[in-house]
């Protein structure tokens, strides 16, 4: 198995260089076909009311927002035509609340989604809207690449954040074709409940089915000696080498991560390396 439809969305030029140079590493290496939309935005909600002059203000954001993405796909595809690759890149344009629809139909069809940070000094809303809309609504994994940095091999060391629960086992899923390559996989268990059903073994039948599948695996049994998991899963990521993290999302509520933080939000806002979700 490995990844044969590969997408990435660009609506923010300063952060798609090592997005895209990621996206094509990938597509060379699989021999694989990468989808590239260059996604203009106009951040506006349609609720928001300008007076008489709405419906005016609403075209003009919307024609600007479309130019952006033109211009934007015109310097993809110059990029794009100096690799030996199967491409195709096209341009689109919504508003803030139009993106789900948009991404979640191109995403619904690709083997993985590469995508920048959505957190952090210069990312707007509209990369996190992507984001949830490639998991959420094209159920599609997401390879989330660290601001200036390239994925330019497969990882030889892999952590695996396991909790037991389906997203978990979903994005293990998602991600066999790179644990496969891997020289190590840690299957990272933090604090796990001491009355459970794997309570004796925990990571136990998890790192069986990796066995089977080929992938060299181990499992950490990590204490919470830190306020938050996330803290708890870059310390390890980092302990060992890692070169790649491959986590659940979203096992909470998007709304109670974005008021209250989570694993996810967590990971995604510090991750120093990249970050396989899946749900």
């Amino acid at each position: 198995m490995t990844y044969k439809s590969l997408l990435t969305i660009s609506c923010d030029p300063g952060k798609t260089g090592n997005v895209l140079e990621t996206a094509v590493a990938l597509a060379r290496r699989g021999e694989a076909h990468l989808d590239v939309l260059s996604l203009g935005v106009d951040p506006t909600q349609p609720m928001v009311c300008y007076g008489q002059g709405n419906a005016l203000i609403t075209q003009e954001l919307l024609i600007e927002a479309r130019e952006r993405a033109r211009k934007n796909e015109e310097d993809l595809k110059s990029r794009l035509q100096r690799e030996e690759i199967s491409w195709g890149c096209d341009a689109a344009a919504a508003q803030i609340d139009g993106i789900t629809r948009i991404v979640g139909l191109r995403a619904r069809y690709a083997d993985l989604v590469i995508l920048p940070q959505p957190y952090g000094e210069g990312s707007g809303h509209e990369q996190e809207a992507i984001l949830e809309a490639a998991l959420f609504e094209g159920h599609a994994p997401v390879l989330v690449i660290p601001d200036g940095q390239v994925m330019e091999d497969a990882p030889k060391r892999i952590v695996v954040a396991w909790n037991d629960s389906a997203e978990a086992l979903a994005a293990i899923r998602a991600a066999l074709p790179l644990l496969k390559d891997a020289e190590t996989v840690s299957i990272a268990v933090v604090d796990p409940p001491q009355h459970g059903p794997d309570r004796s073994d925990p990571g136990g039948a998890l790192s069986q089915m990796l066995a089977r599948h080929g992938v060299r695996a181990d499992i950490a049994v990590l204490a919470k000696t830190m306020p938050r998991v996330a803290d708890v899963l870059a310390r390890h990521v980092q302990d060992v080498g890692a070169g790649m993290l491959v986590m659940g999302a979203y096992g909470h509520s998007r709304f109670r991560e974005a008021i209250l933080g989570g694993a996810t939000r967590d990971t995604l806002e510090a991750s120093k390396v990249p970050v396989l979700l899946a749900r």
